[in-house]
């Protein structure tokens, strides 16, 4: 896949104040660089069609931003939309100077004159964003949408995994490739989770040791698990580690009960878990729409999100709890504990994580659902992980929400969502809904 590209089309006219333009674009050349140092930018302001379509011809762009670094016409939008029909930022600059003379820029009726044009050709929304740039909010807008652009390209590179099926009941998490591939750019590959756990089976104890030793050293009392199942959770972690780098698998959803109990003997949770600490998001259940949520929150955080079900609430602290049976990755373990290991809560088995799940000063609940239509709808809810210790057996993470959380589970309980949520370390809740945006996707914020 080609790299991905940021172009900064600055359109104008020569009649304005150009000194005072030449100051704005020079400074959001800088802002820009500073959130993506490659980006394409023009070598002077693009004060004519000619000069804009000559800078167009030289750029392959996965985001544009378009500003008026004075007023322009329809003509300079029109240009570039029938050229590309990727993600679009129109950014407006303030008026540097109000003092009952020269209207220096009149960036702002360039902007509607613009926002006209860009209605005309594209249905899905556009961003926009007032102001100059050094403020803040213009800072952090350009920052998110950046971030957005760049993740819906990385998703048309990625291979999701779907290892066996859904079980009964759990239909919610079942995904169709060409649905996937259409609305997201994710390739959805599917196997039989038999596949994974014959492949497991067939490596000797000197294969599997250095996977041992790496888990070993993440996880806490994992030599207390009986011999058998601590050399059977190897095999897992090798059979699935060896799969998802031979197949460039990003992203997996696997099935877990009954079948590594019944089949294998030990449960796939741990191994899940070590995915997720190597940076594969990694779900269980069969839950790809789950996978592909945990995958968007890691790509914008960088770290390791929290899979599970909403299991309890506390009116009074205003928190839900998040839970499920163990496999939050081991970097995620409060530091007093560690990611400690135990059985399987309702199967008795080991190895699965056993933790509650350090404090964050701000997290993100995610998801990637439907609607009773059968159309895409994000998930978003802001909120802070707490110092808990862990509620449950299995790993778990209590979430203060900033509405109430209350209100978030009456209205989501409503809206039909489904039981399964991320959760990720850091805010990336402009990000996610300037992404849904980009996708024509529905957001119900929380």
């Amino acid at each position: 896949m080609s790299r991905f590209q940021v172009a900064y089309v600055p359109i104008g006219v020569p009649t304005f104040h150009l000194e005072s333009a030449q100051k704005e674009f020079e400074k959001s050349i800088s802002l820009i660089q500073s959130f993506c140092s490659d980006a394409a930018v023009p070598q002077e302001m693009l004060l004519s069609i000619d000069k804009l379509n000559g800078f167009l011809d030289s750029i392959n762009p996965d985001l544009i931003i378009l500003q008026n670094v004075t007023f322009a016409n329809a003509a300079y939008a029109g240009e570039v939309l029938k050229r590309f029909e990727c993600p679009l930022l129109l950014w407006t600059l303030r008026e540097p100077v109000i003092d009952g003379g020269r209207l220096r820029l009149n960036s702002l009726t360039g902007a509607f004159s613009a926002a006209n044009t860009i209605k005309q050709f594209r249905k899905e929304p556009f961003e926009y964003i007032f102001g100059s740039p050094e403020e803040l909010n213009v800072q952090d807008k350009v920052k998110a949408v950046i971030a957005a652009a760049k993740l819906k390209k990385t998703m048309k590179g990625i291979k999701l995994s779907a290892v066996g099926h859904t079980p009964q009941g759990f239909g919610f998490g079942r995904a169709l490739d060409a649905e996937m591939l259409k609305t997201f750019g994710v390739t959805l590959e599917c196997i039989e989770a038999r596949e994974l756990i014959d492949k497991a089976k067939s490596f000797s104890d000197e294969d599997i040791k250095p996977f041992l030793e790496d888990a070993s050293k993440r996880m806490n009392g994992l030599e207390n698990t009986p011999e058998k199942n601590r050399m059977d959770f190897a095999r897992l972690y090798k059979a699935y580690k060896d799969y998802c780098d031979s197949g460039n698998v990003k992203a997996l959803a696997s099935r877990c009960w009954p079948d590594f109990f019944t089949a294998f003997g030990t449960p796939v949770c741990a191994a899940l878990a070590m995915l997720n600490d190597l940076g594969v998001a990694a779900a269980c259940e069969a839950d790809t729409y789950g996978a592909l949520s945990m995958y968007m929150c890691m790509e914008l955080t960088s770290r390791p999100a929290f899979f599970g079900d909403p299991v309890s609430m506390d009116e009074k602290e205003n928190t839900v709890t998040f839970w499920h049976c163990g496999t939050a990755a081991c970097s995620l373990a409060r530091e007093d504990t560690g990611a400690k290991v135990d059985v399987h809560c309702n199967r008795k088995i080991g190895p699965t994580l056993d933790f509650g799940c350090k404090a964050e000063k701000e997290v993100t609940i995610f998801r990637v659902g439907k609607n009773s239509d059968g159309e895409f709808r994000f998930f978003i809810a802001g909120g802070e992980a707490l110092d808990k210790p862990k509620q449950f057996n299995g790993t778990s993470l209590v979430v203060k929400t900033k509405s109430c959380a209350d209100e978030i589970i009456n209205k989501s309980v409503l809206a039909g969502w489904e039981p399964h949520f991320v959760v990720a370390f850091g805010n990336v809740e402009k990000e996610l809904e300037i992404l849904a945006n980009m996708l024509n996707i529905k957001v119900e914020i929380y």
